[in-house]
């Protein structure tokens, strides 16, 4: 099972479209998916049609400990399920700020709801800031994808969006990696966005090796501007419910096979008799 937080602090750089209709995409091509939506905004559950009101199970029922995981999860698509949000999940930062082992109740009650039933993807929309839900979200997940506008100041909020996880991996989280930077709203052919592009491929490959982001991929599979992906949330769909042959649902149908072949690679290692916790799957685009 690979668990997945996807995760940037800064809003409006296409994470909650990405987490939407990456999800959607992995459990089209066969993959048994579960989508957490831990943004109080509750927009991963809007955009699939779930509007959570007071009185409907939540994700934040899970972290007050009054019902599971598998008792809120509801089946949205074939080979989909998600686990639904609302504002009620505020409440949540304040009521967990003295809690004891606070950074673990979504890693627990992750592990027992796929105990004896696991998915082949769980994956996290996070909040747009670094507070204990995020960190509950690192705690759980074995890698974390960054979607990015290619903009400088995009950039400059990475590096503290790196830190927080190294900071994750060092003290709660042992196996945490950066895995994938997917690029959104991408412009083909604009000078900024081939510049970003390329700082952000000489900084990985300046990093410290130990870093938890030194094998982290560019996906070569970037998702242009397209007016369909913001329309797609107002009728509750995903995009390749509302407009399945447009821009944005060809870039993420690719960006899902992408993410399929690092599972294939880490399967074949395997197989192979290679130790895959030494041996690093992910490699950097060229």
């Amino acid at each position: 099972m690979r668990t997945i937080a996807v995760m940037n602090q800064k809003g409006g750089v296409g994470k909650t479209t990405t987490s939407v209709n990456l999800a959607a995409s992995l459990a089209r091509q066969g993959r048994k998916v579960c989508l957490i939506d831990l943004d109080p905004q509750g927009h991963s559950s809007l955009h699939l049609g779930v509007e959570a009101f007071s009185d409907t199970s939540t994700v934040y029922q899970v972290f007050s400990k009054r019902q599971t995981l598998t008792e809120v999860q509801r089946l949205v698509a074939k080979n989909l399920w998600l686990v639904p949000s609302n504002l009620d999940l505020a409440a949540s930062e304040l009521e967990l700020v003295d809690a004891r082992d606070r950074e673990v109740v979504l890693r627990e009650a992750l592990k027992e709801a796929t105990k004896e039933d696991p998915f082949d993807y769980v994956i996290m929309d996070c909040p747009p800031s670094l507070g204990v839900l995020t960190v509950n979200a690192l705690t759980a997940a074995t890698e974390v994808f960054i979607p990015l506008q290619p903009h400088f100041f995009a950039l400059q909020g990475l590096s503290k969006l790196l830190e927080t996880t190294a900071l994750v991996r060092r003290r709660l989280n042992r196996d945490l990696i950066v895995s994938g930077i997917i690029l959104c709203l991408y412009e083909t052919g604009t000078r900024l966005a081939a510049d970003v592009t390329d700082d952000l491929m000489e900084f990985l490959n300046q990093s410290d090796p130990e870093a938890p982001w030194a094998t982290a991929k560019v996906f070569e599979n970037r998702v242009r501007r397209n007016i369909k992906l913001a329309e797609a949330p107002s009728f509750g769909q995903s995009i390749f419910e509302y407009a399945p042959n447009c821009p944005g649902a060809l870039d993420y149908c690719a960006l899902a096979k992408e993410v399929i072949d690092l599972e294939e690679s880490i399967a074949q290692n395997a197989s192979n008799g290679e130790d895959c916790s030494e041996t690093i799957p992910f490699r950097k685009a060229a």
